[in-house]
């Protein structure tokens, strides 16, 4: 039994961890299904990885979407960057497909890389499988380790569906442990089915138990025949992986060797046999009748703004009326077909496929367009990646700058893992992203795409200023010129309040010293005062009291009591006790737990606070750090922290309170 249906067009994304070589799988995987020519040289000038970007950086930077045929019916296939500040590209992509091919190298030590994308598909409930690559590199000592370790990071149990096989200390072919057959490679065909060696036979007979078993664990009938010796039918087996597959049950492990086309056959063979329906991919995502999700949007110059979409429920035409979930109505104005940045256009396309669709420009990635005229929702959370790095952006060109709004809305749509602010303390434009090299590239597309160059600042901290001591301070501004002059004068108390208290202003004026219509002028002035206290920020929490002043009847007026509060306040601050406070964020840090020990250092050499650390929620093998850090330590704090944990580690942050800088920073900042 399997789950191919004759006419199904199904979906398939590659996922994983940078450099386990998921473009030179789906390069193969095109070059095996005969959709492309073979390499030539060894690989590259494929379908995968065309732009500048990508070209420049050595890496999937974006999405890359093709399609193939592979014995009569159509596949529909998503390479998802692997690189950790890229891959919030497939966040919207992984729940729309019917199965995630996950690639690894064979080294046990990179298994853990895996876990993030395996947690990801574990909460979508996605089905997987794991695809061995690079198998040239392994050695035959090391897949029981890798084994081991890939089951480590998988929630469910990681089953071997192939034995590899080894000649001279390298990977020769494998037996296929379902099949009891066993094949050796020919780089690039298909394999040749060979017979094994006894001592393979023997290997063979324990793996092939041993998978046996793992199945049972979810089929009482299996486990009867393996109770009673039994062997049981092949049918069996193969109902029993495909059943398990896609209720995410089980991880199926396949290997190969993208380079040489090892294992790619087998693998085509397991995505027309295991892979579910286009009908399951619409449960996940909570719709139902015909329609499109869509996956990505982007802006391809003349073409304008392309809509990705799966397309589910039934087929879809050029020129459908598709309805908004908002119930708003777009016209679909082409269909393309699409293989790597090459666009074909058609007349339309069967359910299950990945085609784009222009001139949807109200279309937003995560939506669903449907065909019947009704609204509809996905269910499925997708959950936004917290920005953790940001650059201040300013443009080179002052003509551009309503270029530059327009031009970052359009980036940012594409990639909503991008976050534009406006800060109002610091008057900065600041970029956010998933990582320094995030922006950079973000910033690239700017410049080659809009024509829009910009300046990078570092992100300033807005600090403020408060006070520790209370003082009482007169100031007179007296001004005499031809006409009439200017006269305020004015005593007012000035102390300290709690933190967070803020301002208040009152008066205590008798006998009319001051007239109460020029009160409030006062009270203007010194908060005109308070925007920059004597050591350059804002103050807080200070409440300022009007005691006493005089006036006189022909000079004084409004901007005169203004000045006078002005100047009180600006002499009086300086007698305070005036001390700098800085923003506290409260950082929950995620990182496997052998790295525990090395974050809570860096918090420490960060001027950070501890709070503590325990084991995190469903996460086997990681910890969560709660800290409190200085936001002035925020900048670089993702690089350092990937760098401590092979990239692993991320982080979520708030503003929790202010506090006094004390020490050597302090000193630093008076300096």
């Amino acid at each position: 039994m399997s789950a191919h249906t004759p006419g199904l067009v199904r979906a398939v994304a590659l996922a994983g961890p940078t450099g386990a070589g998921k473009t030179s799988l789906m390069e193969s995987i095109l070059i095996a299904a005969g959709a492309r020519a073979a390499r030539t040289g060894g690989g590259g000038g494929g379908v995968g990885d065309s732009s500048p970007e990508a070209k420049a950086r050595g890496h999937s930077v974006e999405l890359n979407f093709a399609s193939f045929d592979f014995l009569d019916d159509h596949y529909a296939i998503i390479d998802i960057p692997g690189a950790v500040e890229c891959a919030a590209e497939g966040d919207n992509a992984l729940p729309a497909v019917d199965l995630v091919v996950v690639v690894t190298s064979p080294d046990p030590n990179k298994a853990i890389l895996l876990q993030p994308t395996l947690k990801e598909l574990e909460r979508l409930g996605v089905p997987r499988i794991i695809f061995v690559n690079k198998m040239d590199q392994a050695q035959p000592s090391l897949i029981t380790g890798l084994l081991a370790a890939l089951s480590e990071v998988s929630a469910t149990p990681v089953v071997a569906r192939q034995l590899p096989t080894w000649s001279d200390e390298h990977v020769s072919g494998y037996v296929d442990l379902a099949l009891e057959r066993a094949w050796a490679y020919q780089d690039g065909a298909m394999p040749e089915r060979v017979t094994p060696s006894e001592d393979v036979v023997a290997e063979e007979k324990d793996a092939r138990f041993h998978m046996l078993e793992q199945l049972a664990d979810f089929d009482d009938q299996l486990l009867e025949k393996l109770v009673s010796d039994e062997d049981p039918e092949k049918e069996l087996i193969f109902a029993d992986l495909v059943r398990e597959l896609n209720e995410c049950l089980i991880t199926p492990v396949f290997f190969g060797d993208a380079l040489k086309g090892n294992g790619v056959f087998q693998l085509l063979k397991a995505l027309r046999h295991d892979a579910g329906s286009p009908q399951s991919a619409a449960q996940r995502l909570g719709v139902t009748g015909p329609g499109a999700y869509v996956i990505k949007t982007a802006y391809a110059g003349q073409a304008g703004k392309l809509a990705y979409v799966r397309v589910l429920g039934g087929p879809i035409s050029d020129g459908a009326e598709l309805t908004l979930p908002d119930g708003a109505h777009s016209r679909a104005g082409g269909l393309f077909a699409v293989q790597g940045s090459a666009t074909k256009k058609i007349g339309h396309a069967p359910a299950g496929d990945i085609v784009a669709i222009a001139k949807l420009d109200e279309a937003k990635p995560g939506q669903f367009l449907s065909l019947d005229g009704k609204a509809k929702q996905i269910t499925v959370a997708l959950t936004p990646r917290a920005a953790v790095f940001g650059l201040a952006i300013s443009v080179k060109n002052r003509n551009d700058e309503v270029r530059l709004a327009s031009s970052l809305a359009k980036l940012i749509e594409e990639d909503p893992s991008l976050v534009l602010v406006h800060e109002a303390d610091t008057h900065q434009v600041v970029l956010n992203g998933q990582g320094e090299a995030h922006l950079r590239l973000t910033l690239e597309r700017l410049k080659r795409r809009f024509g829009v160059e910009v300046d990078t600042a570092p992100v300033e901290t807005p600090y403020q200023e408060t006070i520790k001591a209370a003082v009482t301070q007169h100031a007179r501004h007296k001004k005499q010129t031809g006409g009439h002059g200017q006269f305020g004068d004015v005593t007012v108390e000035i102390k300290p309040l709690s933190r967070g208290e803020g301002f208040q202003f009152s008066q205590r004026i008798t006998g009319g010293v001051v007239p109460k219509q020029w009160i409030p002028a006062v009270e203007q002035g010194v908060r005109d005062a308070m925007g920059k206290g004597p050591l350059g920020h804002p103050v807080v929490d200070v409440s300022v009291t009007l005691i006493d002043g005089s006036y006189h009847a022909v000079d004084s007026s409004e901007m005169a009591f203004r000045t006078a509060g002005r100047m009180a306040m600006d002499e009086g601050l300086r007698k305070c006790g005036p001390s700098v406070l800085e923003p506290i964020e409260k950082v929950t840090i995620h990182v496997p737990m052998a790295c525990t020990s090395a974050v809570t250092s860096m918090l420490s050499s960060r001027r950070g606070q501890v709070l503590g650390f325990g084991p995190r929620e469903d996460w086997k093998g990681w910890d969560t750090v709660e800290s409190y850090l200085p936001r002035a330590e925020l900048g670089d704090l993702i690089g350092e922290l990937r760098s401590l944990s092979q990239g692993l580690g991320s982080f979520e942050h708030h503003f929790d309170h202010m506090t006094e800088v004390v020490g050597r920073h302090a000193e630093q900042m008076r300096a």
